[in-house]
């Protein structure tokens, strides 16, 4: 009986690692600025790259670090956004759904 019981233990660790490590490889996965999502907002990892011409209201001092959907601290390289779930934006980037952190 506690044989069974290992193994039935033994199956659910590994399952459960499993899906931690899926879990994990996902939130590593980048947002791609060519991504019809990313696109469509605007998105870039370089907030001196957006276009002024069709962004008039970015400002330089805009970045995904100090938005308030940016899911990291401030000096995070990359972190989640809630607008990109399971993906991660770069901290000197930006998007047109800027909003100061504050």
């Amino acid at each position: 009986m506690t044989i069974s019981n290992r193994r039935v233990f033994m199956m659910q660790v590994a399952v459960g690692s499993s899906a931690v490590l899926a879990t994990q490889a996902m939130a590593q996965a980048k947002v791609d600025p060519k991504d019809p999502q990313a696109a469509a907002l605007g998105y870039v990892a370089d907030t001196t790259k957006v276009d002024a011409k069709k962004y008039p209201k970015h400002a330089a001092a805009q970045k995904c670090s100090n938005c308030a959907l940016y899911a990291g601290k401030p000096t995070d390289a990359w972190a989640g956004c809630s607008l990109f779930a399971g993906k991660q934006v770069a901290g000197p980037g930006w998007c047109s759904a800027y909003v100061k952190k504050g």
